[in-house]
């Protein structure tokens, strides 16, 4: 372990994310609203805890290992959303405690969106900005870490996006490569962003929701300034061009990339995992719509538009939302957050297990029936043309294994924590999968549950952002002997 070359990294990152303090202070200046003072303190601490950081150590020069990609990789959303709560917890007339304004932090950054924040129309515009901000910088940091460092680190599976994408060899270090991956992939998220707001604008939204609400759609995130979400706009052409954006932020930004340079639709149409993706995303759709215009909870049209919304949204992990989907038929909302437990596909900003994960346990299903048929025949476990080694295959199953009993046991604390099993569910889904869009007892938010509670879910946020394994290997002793 290199310790001092984490610490200087850890300073620059801070040093970095301190500036993202500066577009809300400018703000704060101009519409007076008394936030400036909270994110000028904000953005002090935060520098000058990135420089004492990194002053001392600027001239350590060694190659970072996978130990040190892991340590980095945890160390960069549980230290930056904790400094990132700074301006929360300054700002005047927010009042939120320590704990609110870690979670409300954490919740942005790793672009869960779960907020304990009400009455959004009346805050400050520079608190409303930094928390749209925080989403779309947390989105583009778990692109760059999912496409550019994940697959070196062998998290279960995540090298597979290599098959049919553009990225950095797996190796055992930090390679020069990934600055050239994550400028191209940095690239085609500003353009994707740019081209949500413009969208937004043309359709009606302020130039100031436009921006922020594009930050929040194509991270994924979920977060509004307003407590309505969009359904405050009571449009359904901007629900029809969110849920268009939040569909493709949901696939591969290497394939983005792809599609962009070959100036081509057909690298989606040969990618395997994005075809699983949209035919899952569809059979969901078909099933709301249908159970919706079944049961009268809405016409034709209605149920066409709010179906097709709210299940990308859920799926997608984005947590956008026009009405309360509690007050829907039971089995539609629980359908819509089994189906968030896959989330978008690798190298998204999307949350949850990952398209290609599943699609390699539905593979590995199929291919074992059959050769319960032909128990002599060789049935190889293909992803597109290339075969996948059955060592892929044994670290997806072994997410998976690891997924569930982190889901069990998280769901076990929040039912110690006083919540009912619907509702403790809901919670666990909505953190560990990166969703923030609860039903039951947390459906209007999670400003009420006990601090303990949003603790807990901080941690599930954190463990389903970093993939389960990269925060989990921490706690071994094995990951800290030399």
């Amino acid at each position: 372990m290199h310790f001092a070359v984490t610490l200087r990294v850890l300073g620059i990152l801070l040093m970095l994310f301190s500036l993202t303090m500066v577009p809300p202070l400018v703000i704060a200046l101009l519409a007076d609203d008394h936030s400036a003072i909270g994110f000028l303190s904000a953005f002090g601490i935060t520098f000058f805890s990135g420089l004492l950081m990194w002053l001392p150590l600027r001239d350590v020069q060694q190659e970072l290992r996978i130990r040190d990609g892991f340590l980095i990789t945890s160390l960069f959303w549980t230290v930056l959303g904790t400094f990132g709560a700074l301006p929360l917890a300054l700002a005047e007339g927010l009042e939120l405690s320590p704990v609110d304004a870690i979670f409300e932090s954490i919740s942005g950054l790793t672009s869960s969106g779960g907020t304990v924040i009400t009455g959004l129309d009346a805050l400050p515009p520079s608190i409303l900005f930094y928390r749209q901000l925080l989403q779309w910088m947390g989105g583009i940091g778990i692109i760059v870490v999912a496409v550019a460092v994940l697959p070196m680190l062998g998290i279960g599976g995540m090298q597979l996006y290599k098959a049919e994408t553009p990225g950095p060899s797996k190796d055992n270090k930090l390679t020069p490569r990934i600055a050239g991956t994550a400028k191209a992939l940095f690239i085609c998220y500003v353009i994707l962003t740019a081209a949500c707001a413009i969208t937004y604008y043309l359709l009606g939204m302020s130039v100031f929701d436009a921006i922020g609400h594009s930050f929040s759609t194509i991270a994924l995130g979920g977060f509004s300034t307003h407590d309505s979400s969009l359904g405050y706009f009571n449009s359904n052409a901007i629900l029809i061009a969110s849920s268009f954006f939040m569909l493709i932020s949901g696939i591969n930004f290497g394939l983005h990339f792809l599609a962009w340079r070959r100036r081509s639709l057909k690298v989606y149409q040969r990618d395997s995992e994005t075809r699983f993706y949209i035919v899952a995303v569809s059979c969901c759709i078909l099933t709301t719509i249908v159970i919706l215009i079944y049961t009268n909870t809405h016409g034709h049209h209605e149920s066409v538009i709010h179906g097709v919304f709210q299940v990308i949204s859920i799926i997608t992990t984005t947590g956008y939302s026009t009405e309360n989907v509690s007050v829907w038929p039971a089995e539609l909302p629980i359908l819509a957050i089994f189906f968030s437990c896959m989330g978008g596909c690798v190298g998204s900003t999307a949350g949850g297990i990952k398209t290609m994960r599943l699609m390699l346990i539905y593979k590995q299903g199929i291919r074992e029936l059959k050769q319960l048929v032909h128990p002599q025949a060789v049935i190889p476990l293909k992803v597109g043309r290339r075969r996948v080694e059955a060592t892929v295959v044994s670290a997806v199953w072994s997410f998976f294994a690891v997924y569930t009993t982190a889901f069990i046991i998280l769901l076990l604390a929040m039912m110690a924590c006083g919540m009912d099993f619907t509702t403790g569910f809901s919670a666990v889904a909505a953190s560990l999968n990166n969703l923030g869009m609860g039903i039951a007892g947390v459906a209007s938010g999670f400003g009420d549950i006990s601090e303990t509670a949003k603790l807990i879910m901080c941690f599930a946020m954190l463990l389903g952002r970093l993939e389960i394994f990269t925060l989990l290997v921490l706690f071994t002793p094995a990951f800290w002997r030399t």
